[in-house]
């Protein structure tokens, strides 16, 4: 599984209150989903099994929350929220 299953760019990702990047990118790829600096450097990495992510009861429409080994953390995805929750589902669920 050396495909890309979905990919993000231009990502706002914060924890707590401290902005880790403004321009990140969200990576799902062979069972784990990675965040990203807008170099390439990994911020967090987990296997999809253990990943939360939902989107916020009162925040903007572009924001999603994802809890990666403990750290939670805010994503402003843009018009692409709903999208990233769908490919999240969509990896975890089994393959027939």
């Amino acid at each position: 599984m050396a495909d890309q299953e979905y990919q993000a760019t231009g990502v706002r990702i914060d924890r707590s209150l401290r902005s880790l990047t403004r321009a990140g990118q969200i990576r799902i790829s062979g069972g784990r989903l990675s965040l990203l600096t807008s170099y390439g450097t990994e911020i967090d990495s987990a296997p999809l099994g253990a990943v939360e992510a939902h989107k916020p009861l009162f925040a903007a429409r572009d924001r999603a929350l994802a809890v990666l080994n403990g750290n939670r953390y805010s994503l402003t995805l843009g018009g692409a929220r709903d999208r990233f929750l769908k490919a999240v589902e969509a990896a975890r669920r089994p393959r027939a």
